[in-house]
């Protein structure tokens, strides 16, 4: 073969090997779920909302690479949740009684159908929430995958109601509840509408 030819195949492959690798998309939420401790053990990483995890282990660190996510002890993204944009080695008992995680979700807009997170919306009964930089609102707040009573203990009053508002607030990492309503279900009075945040009323 020619000289000439010699170089400029070696030129073709000298190129090629110095293409650099393509940009990774840094909009793309990302979190990794582990079964044990300090990232260790098991592990599965998550770029999108999967209402249904079926893991075999239960959680105890989350490493969050990008974004803000939304992690449930039950599908659908019931039950106990909690919402973290930063890396927990120990998650502790965030999730209830054996770690159990059912569901997570980017706690942003994935660009699903609706325009929401994982496509979904925040009517009444679909035990959703919408976090924001200092305040979280709950259409109807759920603790173990039931909603939460007004007043578990006699009648249901706005003073009593308060009290359970910010108590479910305190539970999920807030301060307290700024607001809250009460809504009637089968003669059973629930909170509503409830607006947890780090400075409270």
């Amino acid at each position: 073969m020619p000289r000439r030819a010699v170089l400029a195949s070696c030129l073709v492959i000298a190129s090629g090997l110095a293409a650099p690798a393509p940009a990774q998309d840094k909009s793309v939420p990302e979190a990794i779920i582990y079964r044990d401790p300090g990232y260790r053990g098991p592990a599965a990483a998550q770029s999108r909302a999967d209402p249904d995890l079926r893991l075999a282990w239960p959680v105890h660190s989350v490493r969050v690479q990008r974004g803000t996510w939304e992690l449930c002890s039950l599908p659908n993204f019931r039950g106990t949740c909690f919402a973290t944009s930063q890396s927990l080695a120990i998650i502790g008992n965030r999730l209830g009684f054996g770690n159990r995680l059912g569901s997570i979700r980017p706690a942003l807009p994935d660009g699903g159908p609706g325009g929401e997170w994982g496509g979904g919306n925040l009517a009444p009964g679909t035990g959703r929430s919408l976090r924001g930089m200092a305040a979280q609102f709950y259409p109807d707040p759920t603790l173990r995958g039931k909603r939460v009573l007004a007043c578990p203990q006699g009648a249901a009053t706005s003073a009593c109601a308060a009290r359970s508002a910010d108590e479910f607030c305190s539970r999920s990492g807030w301060t307290a509840a700024a607001r809250e309503a009460m809504e009637t279900v089968n003669r059973r009075v629930y909170l509503a509408d409830v607006l947890c945040s780090r400075t409270g009323r």
